[in-house]
């Protein structure tokens, strides 16, 4: 594992997918770095046209990426969108990185996920568990795609002596998140169901699966801290876990929603939902050895999530 010092002061940083929840958070903890942030809306640069992730490169020519941007949702989404979950990932992932070898920028990382790990993979999750058993079926065509831009990483490094490093951050939450009735991940799906259900003074409200399923979460400005402490001091071949390293279950984490957010009812579990991977923690040893940890513990990112929640749904955070 390899320690290696790079300088980000006044250099022109391009976060892709700087919209969504990753890459807003990478955004903002780049503000507090003496560099230039660069930034492309989706009307300005389809990252799945290579043509034009081509023509942009070669006009801009960042010298740091963040390839944050990628087609996300939650167990629904994956599940049903596995064509466009595949292709997109897939596209944009190899259109990015072939572009910024062209172009000869001095450094970039991919973010991968988690779920790139095998469904029954020993726990804690390491990071050389990888390709060494059959992958979780809901999730599998993104987590083949976050595989393959894994893997472009480390081909481009291993034959052009490209800086490009890869990172694989836990299941996160925070601002900026996706509040979708049904493709949302299971942090904002949980805060938005028992808000209603509070407005609404409902009696009970329904959990997706059967509350089993253990899972870590990770509060995503810690995660943005992480991505930009590994850009300055680490260079390899392997991928680097982000987490906490501890992990829940799903309905204790329920609970735990319900009380930041105010609800004070009953939930049920609806066992017609799939439940995923049994358990999902990560082993954070890597990242630890190399300096950083995360801060903000379970209660205090969720009470940060709920208070962006109601500032983007137009409500005024409670006090």
């Amino acid at each position: 594992m390899a320690n290696a010092a790079f300088e980000l002061k006044d250099k022109s940083v391009y976060v892709a997918g700087h919209r969504g929840m990753v890459g807003s958070a990478i955004a903002r903890r780049l503000a507090q770095e003496d560099v230039e942030i660069i930034t492309a809306g989706r009307r300005d640069l389809d990252l799945c046209n290579q043509a034009a992730v081509f023509d942009w490169f070669a006009r801009v020519r960042p010298q740091v990426v963040f390839m944050a941007a990628a087609k996300v949702g939650g167990i629904v989404a994956n599940n049903t969108l596995r064509a466009e979950f595949i292709y997109e990932n897939i596209a944009i992932a190899a259109n990015v990185i072939q572009a910024a070898h062209l172009n000869g920028v001095q450094k970039l990382m991919f973010l991968g996920s988690s779920c790139i790990y095998p469904k029954l993979a020993p726990q804690p999750l390491r990071e050389d568990s990888m390709l060494t058993g059959p992958l979780e079926p809901t999730n599998e065509p993104y987590a083949i795609a976050k595989i393959a831009g894994i893997k472009m990483a480390e081909a481009y490094r291993s034959q052009f002596g490209c800086d490009f490093i890869s990172v694989m951050p836990t299941n996160l939450y925070g601002p900026g998140d996706n509040y979708h009735p049904e493709l949302s991940h299971v942090v904002a799906a949980l805060i938005r169901r028992f808000h209603e259900a509070k407005l609404s003074s409902a009696k009970t409200v329904a959990v997706w699966g059967t509350g089993t399923p253990r899972r870590e979460f990770l509060y995503v400005d810690d995660m943005a801290d992480a991505c930009v402490h590994l850009m300055k001091t680490y260079s390899g071949v392997e991928p680097i876990n982000i987490g906490t390293g501890e992990d829940v279950a799903i309905s204790e984490f329920a609970r735990a929603v319900a009380d930041i957010v105010g609800y004070r009812g009953e939930f049920s579990f609806d066992i017609s939902r799939p439940d995923g991977t049994p358990r999902k923690r990560l082993d954070v040893s890597r990242l630890a050895w190399l300096g950083w940890r995360a801060t903000t513990s379970l209660h205090d990112g969720l009470r940060l999530a709920y208070e962006a929640f109601l500032i983007e749904q137009g409500a005024r955070p409670e006090t």
